[in-house]
Formats: structure tokens, sequence, C-alpha cells
């Protein structure tokens, strides 16, 4: 019955049979078998249609064509809106002035996501976490309101008024009608994205990947600095990471459901640090289907031959410029910080491009609102993203206030890094919990049986503690720098690993 129920508000209804067989929504069967087909005309796009054999209109024209087609599939005539949000913004970037371009597709792309969201959950199904058209349509808004603001950077602003990220991606030049929808809805990322710079998708398919990046020396110890490597062991590995993910999250999904959390016996014979454990468990095994997800994402555009990012000190190639996740990273971060950093790489990206190192006043509340309204409309996520605030200027405080006075000793440092993790997991957990419970009511009973501990806790850091504040551009050169500094050790770290095996 739920089936039926799903398939109605979906595309085709070709794997139907398929989906009653293995008894899963008909969205998402249809979701992942479009993926793996996207796979493999990845490899079909990488070897017969490379850019030394063909030209960029021709890759153009397929990867929309074919991205239109998987969209049609798995949505039906939903799959409209692509066209329709993204026909607006470019009427937008063409007939208005390159000074308010970024602020007008903001207000337009955002409205319209948010419309559709506010129609889907309202009126069709509250609730349901099935495949939903509005899913790549959040990937799309991200790709057009980066585009207006490289545009806005690139034609109206001066050169010393841009960050160095903001100089590497600006855009000189209106993208073509065919080159535009191209970049939004190419078979590669149309169903589960990464978002990714109009520069960097246009150097993909044009076989110029290199042509605005500048990478580190360190990077090119093997193979000349526009050999092209291999990506099928960075596919077959991430395919690997899918298919164990896939298996973890089939396995204990159901073993640990995290409306146990808001049960009222649960809660009344449970001692208080098994309800801290267990809402813990309960929120890990939510993770893998995103790892799943973005995983393969990232796979079918390694694929393609989109994602190289330069060598490693060793030689090895990285593949990940547009790399969604960092699993090892999210599992033990030792910063809310850091787990941000590395959950949905790209969007963090994109939100410190078009809103954290823009405004001028309470940038950190700002990108926060920001990712609530692009998320969606049902009301756990904005409980989510407001407590983020508090727990991220928390956090922010004791590490600039506590973490020197450990970094004394390796023995001190462990013990910091071991309380921080275990810190950092809880406040996740608490925080993100009313993300996958949705509504208001089982969201407050959570944070009202629990005191609303975290939140009064984190408040009285962030009062009590003093932080210097720094301006975002400030903030994001600094960042820029300790970036740079991190992947050197990164990369050092790594070739001592590889020569140790």
């Amino acid at each position: 019955m739920a089936t039926d129920t799903i398939s109605a508000c979906t595309g085709s209804s070709l794997l139907q049979p398929i989906s009653e067989i293995i008894n899963l929504p008909l969205d998402q069967v249809n979701f992942v078998v479009c993926q793996l087909f996207a796979l493999l005309m990845a490899f079909w796009f990488r070897l017969y249609l490379h850019p030394s054999k063909t030209s960029p209109f021709i890759r153009h024209v397929v990867a929309t064509l074919l991205g239109l087609y998987f969209a049609l599939f798995c949505f039906g005539w939903y799959a409209l809106h692509f066209l329709v949000q993204s026909g607006i913004t470019y009427g937008i970037m063409i007939l208005a002035g390159v000074e308010h371009i970024h602020k007008y597709c903001m207000l337009v792309a955002l409205g319209y996501l948010s419309l559709c969201q506010i129609t889907r959950v309202y009126v069709f199904d509250y609730g349901m976490y099935s495949a939903d058209f509005t899913g790549p349509m959040m990937v799309i808004t991200q790709k057009i309101t980066s585009l207006a603001f490289e545009i806005h950077d690139g034609m109206a602003r001066k050169e010393e008024q841009l960050t160095m990220n903001q100089k590497m991606l600006a855009i000189r030049r209106m993208p073509s009608l065919l080159e535009y929808f191209s970049y939004n809805c190419n078979f590669m990322g149309i169903l589960a994205g990464p978002t990714c710079s109009y520069k960097d998708y246009i150097a993909f398919i044009e076989g110029t990947p290199y042509s605005h990046r500048d990478h580190e020396p360190s990077r090119k110890l093997k193979g000349s600095r526009h050999s092209e490597p291999s990506p099928n062991k960075e596919v077959i590995r991430k395919l690997a990471m899918c298919f164990l993910s896939l298996m973890l999250f089939l396995s204990v999904c159901k073993v640990f459901p995290v409306e146990r959390n808001i049960d009222d016996d649960f809660i009344a014979n449970t001692p208080f640090y098994a309800q801290v454990v267990y809402l813990y468990l309960s929120m890990l095994t939510t993770r893998p289907k995103y790892y799943f997800v973005w995983t393969l994402a990232d796979a079918i555009n390694n694929a393609a031959g989109f994602g190289f990012n330069g060598y490693h000190p060793d030689g090895t190639a990285r593949w990940d410029l547009i790399s969604n996740l960092r699993i090892l990273d999210i599992e033990f971060a030792t910063s809310f910080k850091m787990f941000l950093d590395n959950w949905n790489i790209q969007t963090s990206h994109w939100l410190k491009r078009v809103c954290y190192e823009r405004c001028p006043y309470k940038p950190t509340a700002a990108t926060f609102l920001l990712s609530a309204m692009w998320h969606g409309a049902y009301p756990g996520y904005y409980l989510t993203f407001l407590t983020g605030i508090v727990v991220t200027l928390a956090a922010r405080a004791v590490r600039h206030n506590v973490r020197s006075h450990f970094l004394g000793s390796p023995f001190h440092k462990l013990v910091y890094d071991i309380i921080t993790w275990a810190a950092t997991q809880i406040a996740i957990c608490y925080t993100s919990l009313p993300f996958v419970l949705l509504s208001v009511g089982p969201s407050m009973k959570f944070y009202r049986t629990r005191y609303f501990c975290i939140h009064i806790g984190c408040a009285l850091l962030a009062l009590a503690l003093p932080v210097k504040r720094r301006h975002p551009r400030e903030q994001s050169s600094t960042d820029l720098q300790s970036s740079a500094e991190q992947e050197q050790v990164t990369d050092s770290e790594s070739s001592q690993k590889h020569k140790a095996s």
C-alpha cells in the first residue's frame, strides 16, 4: 500500500515489480538504478567522449540530455521544475545588471525552492523519507547562486576587493544557455550532486582542469602537470565503501530506531547514561545512508574524469576535488567545526562563499539560518540549526580558552582529544535529532525530557568565556593558510604511511 502511494508521485513505473520484490519504495529503486546506470555512462563518457576526441559542445549536449532523462525517469513531470527554476534565473542573469545579479538570483532560486518544499511537505507526503524532486533542486539552487556570485565577483567587483578563493573562481563572461543547463542538469550530478564551481565544471568539459587552479609543487612528483591519471582504482574503492555503507544501514538501522529516544517507557526506565549511549548509537546508524548516496555520487563524477585534484607527494592521484564527506574525520571529529567541515563538504563551501564571507553582521547566525531555509520546510530543521548556533559559539569559546592548556605533552593532548571527541559526538547527536524527527512536538519532547541541558550549558559557556572576534574575510584568509599547512601535514603523513605499508 505504501509502495502504491509513493509510486503515484514518482516517475517511471517500469521497475515496480523489482520494488515489490525487495520491498522498497519505487522512487528509491528508481534513484539507485539511475545512479548505477549513470556510473556506467560516466565510464563511457570519459572513454568515448573524451575532450581529445570530441568538442565541448557535444560533451555539453550529451551530459545535459542524459541528466534530463534520468530526472524524468525518477520524478516524472516534477522534473520540469528543474528547467523552470534554471530558466527563470538565467533570464535574470541576462537581463539584470551584474551589480545586483547575485541578490536577485539568490532571492528567486531560494524562493522557488522553498515554495516547492512547502508544497511537498504540507500538501503531499509530510514526513516521508522518500526520494523527492526537491532534492535535486537543492543542488541546482546551490549552483545557480554560486554562479551568480561568481559572475558578480568577476564582472562587478574590483580585484582588490576579492579574497584569494573569490579571485580564482570569478567569472568574467556570461555563460551560454547550453553551458548553463549543462552545469545545472548534467547526468553526473542531477540526482545527488555534489555541487561544484562553474569554472571547475567547464574546465572538466573542455579538458583543461588546471587552467584556473595553481596546485602545490609537492603534488607533481609523478607525471607532468597536465597528465591525466585513471580514476578506476578510486572508483572501485568508493564503490566498496558504498556497498559497506548500504549493508550497514540495512542491517542496523532498525535495531536502534531514533523514535525510541522519545518513548515514555524508555525515558522512565532507562538510566541517563544509557539514554546518552542509545542516542549516540541511534544517530550513528542514520549516517550510512548519506555515506552511500554521497560516495556513489562522487564515484560517478570520478568515473567520468571529474574530481581530479592533483597529486600527493608520493605520486598517488587525488580524486577529492568535489568529494562531499570524509568518513573517518566525521566519526572521530574532536570539535563541532571539524564535524561540520567534513560533513556535506560542498554545501559547507557553498554556505561559506555565498553567506559567511559576505555577511556583514552576525555571519554565523546568518549562515545557519540560510542552511535551515535551504534544507526545507520541516520545523525540525530549524530547531537543529538554531541549536547549532549556540553549540558552535560554545565550542569556539572552549577551544579558544581551553585547548592551549592541553598541548604541553602528548598525554595531555590525548586526554583532551578523547574528552572533546565524546563531547562532540554527544553534541552532534543532541543537535541533529530534530533533523530526523522533523516535527516540533517530538523534538521539543526530547529536549524537554533532557532539561535542555546542552542548550543551557552551551549558552553559559558562550557568555562566560571570552573569544576574540574576527571579520569573516580575515578568518577566511587565516583558514586558507591553516588549510594549506594542514594539507602539507596530511600529505606528509600519507606519504609516510604509504612507504610504511
